[in-house]
């Protein structure tokens, strides 16, 4: 099955670091060198501590600078859960209908009413190309809120499609929602899972000790033999 088995929408390398554990390098489905990458760090993390590359706790480095991972207690040789440290955010845009945010990636976050209602991909496209994010563009979030939990659907760029989970996204979702509901820990639930984003707000829209935590699970292995 292309979105839960075989398949992906980038490719991860995990190469040597002489300042961390390991470095994640990640690649979008478009070929591109790509920006943080929320679950994807979660992903690594998880292979690194499978393969002897890390204990249960790491610290790797990633195209926004430093992350820590932990490997939660709950884990099998297919099936962890993985707590993952995001970047600070000292700033956070807010427009008449949208916020706008860096969270390792940058993502534009729209409330609605029945976000199951959205073409994301047609809506998202419009967004990320319109002239007010040129030249790079940004990912889109649509997020409904209801008493007990966010969702949240978004349309990445460099995959140019919607994702079932998207991690930048769930935490930037789960910070713009606190400016309405006041959780400082937000269980956020996406088509690909649900995710608990914890974190601490500071001043003028600032947040610190930001966490992502889910679910990784190792699906299927393979060899690939290259000639040099």
């Amino acid at each position: 099955m292309r979105r839960f088995g075989i398949g992906a929408d980038g490719l991860i390398i995990i190469a040597a670091s002489t300042v961390s554990d390991f470095e994640m390098i990640y690649y979008n489905s478009d070929g591109a060198l790509s920006s943080m990458c929320g679950n994807g760090g979660r992903c690594a993390a998880m292979f690194a501590f499978l393969q002897g590359v890390s204990g249960n706790e790491m610290i790797f480095s990633a195209y926004d600078g430093l992350h820590k991972a932990v490997i939660e207690d709950r884990c099998t040789d297919h099936l962890c859960d993985v707590s993952l440290s995001m970047t600070d955010v000292t700033e956070i845009e807010k427009e008449d209908n949208f916020y706008f945010l860096n969270t390792g990636s940058p993502h534009y976050v729209e409330f609605v009413s029945h976000v199951a209602e959205i073409d994301v991909v047609a809506e998202g496209r419009k967004t990320r190309y319109s002239e007010r994010f040129m030249p790079d563009g940004t990912n889109v979030n649509f997020v409904e809120m209801d008493d007990d939990r966010i969702f949240v659907r978004t349309y990445e760029r460099g995959v140019e499609d919607e994702t079932l989970s998207c991690g930048t996204g769930v935490t930037a979702s789960a910070m713009v929602a606190y400016f309405i509901n006041g959780k400082t820990s937000q269980l956020v639930h996406t088509t690909g899972g649900e995710f608990i984003v914890s974190f601490e707000p500071g001043e003028s829209r600032t947040f610190k000790n930001v966490w992502l935590r889910g679910p990784a699970e190792f699906v299927v292995e393979g060899s690939v033999e290259i000639s040099v």
